[in-house]
């Protein structure tokens, strides 16, 4: 392990690498350029970060000073972000599918001095808002098509490539070298690090102050909490550095362990680069879990016969495997035989396709339904499940790697306390820390609440905003639901999202939600039924089943019909929605719904960049075929 005594800033951390763990010529980063995948050191990455340090020097940029990043996952992010960080600037990330409107307000809100854009189409939006960005100086397209699109007259900002600033890292002078590290000695913990906005779900977006302190912090406990990485590992990398979670789970944790990072080339390509890369370690969303288990299922079933009984007993076997594990007893002579077959028939097959050697994933975003994270122990792959906000930076909860609790996102991480306080009265129900952990406490459900060294410095700018998310007491108030369950936190739902029905009966949506997700028909599901007599849902259909269960052509996706109306469709979803509601109680049973020809999407605004719905958008913008779900007839079970 690495001792963080001496290192609590990001660019400390790797710098250590290089005098601690790995000589400067190992590789560090990996992508694909071109056909071929290419390494890169952690010289090359130090002297590119330099040359990014340099040139922002020599323009008057300060410490404090905000510099924005548009860009996808790659090499550039870490120089870019390695260069300002270390004299001190701040790292202002902004999702790439953001708006227009969203990005200009971002812009002007943190005061972006310059920002690095990663292709065409967001080097067209940034020219496009830059008139109303008075404080934007410097636009640095990293690609080296930006020359043949047309800057508009009288463009205040420069633009020059970043191709042209890394090249300048061969004749950086001794004495800018001596600027450079005289800055980055000078930081300190709790120096601002990084400007993360909310992803606005109720409102307009807020910056989110991370100092180099909380992200160090949240990085050594971690890895305290799961001490199996080490400098070997190798993580592909997919999901968005502007978003805390992939910055500090993958890009961070690997600047402190010495860890190589692969980028993957698209989420299109995922599957393919991770047979490629072959990775031990990936950070991964509930999503693409679900997919590949959805998947699994369906291959494993498809063709019905043999194939499918020993898939089928395949799973069982691996499920009592499992179970006895997890218990603390011995399998013994037959169970052990019997997985080893189920192994080498079925679960490598299914591991081949991640590369063959990922010692885990970390699944955060969401919470990852619970027949998920069985499915992949059944298998002998370990989902660790972590839980916190962009808030709490973002870590306040991770499955250890030796006790898996299913259903939960894991213990509280060393230095911090959390609380569960009544929703209604405010009374603390209980505070726990990871210290205090029993694996047999358990307890009733009230809002999570957290202070300790992963708390964020406040809202930039946004000192009510602030004050009514940290209380006087220090402790900030997470909106989510949540209790202690076999000494592990679980979430239940965000406060927001609870559904009180017209007889006063609570329903948090995603619990609901993620038993009627069990299907592989169903993609997407939107509960409904605030303060109304029963539940509804919109349900967006698996496009790959739909089309194969009815021969569909890619066309029937473009039709202008929001919703469909075929009655076939209808009765075949309808199906799996009275099979699963036998789980739920009767008052959670879906009644009634329709049927959307295509997922919510950020460009409608029903997302947000987490994949989180937007209620209050959705309910709005759908209202008509809501009210329609109500006046219909429906069984009265």
């Amino acid at each position: 392990m690495v001792s963080f005594n001496e290192f609590s800033t990001i660019p400390s951390l790797l710098r250590n690498v290089v005098e601690n763990i790995h000589k400067p010529t190992e590789t560090f980063l990996i992508h694909k350029k071109n056909t071929e995948w290419e390494e890169i050191s952690y010289q090359e990455t130090l002297d590119c970060a330099d040359a990014v340090s340099a040139f922002f020097l020599s323009k008057g940029i300060k410490k404090g000073d905000r510099m924005g990043l548009m860009i996808e996952n790659g090499p550039e992010y870490v120089y870019y972000d390695q260069g300002i960080q270390q004299i001190g600037a701040v790292n202002v990330s902004i999702y790439p599918t953001l708006s227009e409107q969203e990005v200009e307000y971002i812009v002007n809100d943190s005061g972006i001095k310059a920002i690095l854009v990663g292709n065409p189409f967001l080097y067209k939006k940034i020219l496009k808002i830059s008139e109303n960005c008075r404080q934007l100086k410097y636009i640095i397209p990293s690609f080296p098509e930006y020359t043949k699109i047309n800057i508009p007259e009288g463009l205040k900002a420069e633009v020059i490539s970043f191709d042209q600033i890394l090249q300048t890292r061969t004749t950086i002078t001794p004495e800018q070298k001596i600027q450079i590290t005289t800055i980055r000695l000078s930081l300190r913990p709790s120096d601002l690090s990084s400007l993360i906005y909310t992803s606005g779900t109720t409102g307009t977006p807020k910056g989110v102050m991370l100092s180099h302190g909380n992200f160090v912090e949240n990085v050594k406990v971690c890895l305290q909490q799961i001490p199996v990485i080490d400098e070997t590992e190798i993580f592909l990398s997919f999901l968005p550095l502007s978003h805390v979670f992939e910055r500090t789970a993958t890009y961070h944790v690997c600047c402190a362990q010495g860890c190589k990072i692969a980028y993957a080339q698209s989420l299109e390509l995922l599957a393919k680069n991770m047979a490629e890369i072959r990775p031990t370690v990936m950070s991964c969303v509930p999503r693409l879990l679900e997919r590949i288990h959805d998947k699994a299922i369906k291959s494993g079933t498809a063709e019905g016969g043999l194939k499918a009984k020993i898939f089928i007993w395949a799973l069982e076997t691996g499920q009592n495997y499992r179970r006895k594990k997890e218990a603390g007893k011995n399998p013994g002579f037959i169970l052990s035989a019997e997985k080893a077959i189920a192994e080498k028939l079925v679960f490598s097959k299914i591991k081949e396709k991640t590369g063959g050697r990922l010692k885990f994933m970390i699944s955060g975003g969401a919470a990852l339904p619970k027949n998920v994270g069985e499915f992949f122990g059944n298998l002998g792959i370990k989902i660790l499940e972590g839980f916190g906000l962009t808030e709490t930076s973002p870590v306040m909860a991770v499955t250890e790697y030796d006790r898996q609790i299913y259903g939960t996102v894991g213990r509280i991480i060393p230095g911090i306390e959390v609380g569960i306080q009544n929703v209604e009265t405010k009374k603390m129900i209980t505070i726990q820390t990871h210290e205090s952990f029993k694996e047999d406490f358990e307890c009733e459900e009230g809002e999570i609440i957290v202070r300790g060294h992963c708390v964020m410095q406040g809202y930039f700018n946004k000192p009510a905003e602030t004050a009514e998310a940290i209380d006087k007491d220090d402790w900030f108030h997470t909106g989510d639901v949540g209790r202690f369950y076999k000494g592990n936190l679980q979430i239940t739902d965000r406060i927001k999202n609870m559904i009180v029905n017209a007889y006063g009966k609570n329903v948090y949506p995603t619990p609901v939600e993620n038993i009627y997700l069990k299907s592989l028909k169903i993609e997407q599901l939107f509960l409904i039924g605030d303060k109304r007599e029963y539940l509804t849902a919109i349900v967006i259909p698996n496009r790959e089943n739909l089309q194969e269960a009815f021969k569909l052509p890619d066309s029937f996706f473009l039709k202008p019909e929001v919703f469909i109306e075929e009655k076939e469709i209808i009765d075949w979803i309808g199906q799996d929605i009275r099979k699963y509601a036998a789980e739920l109680a009767k008052f959670e049973r879906i009644k009634n719904f329709k049927v959307k020809r295509n997922p919510f999407s950020m460009e409608e605004g029903e997302i947000t960049p987490t994949m989180k719905p937007k209620r209050k958008v959705i309910e709005k913008k759908y209202a008509d075929i809501i009210n329609e779900m109500y006046t219909e007839a429906v069984d009265s079970e």
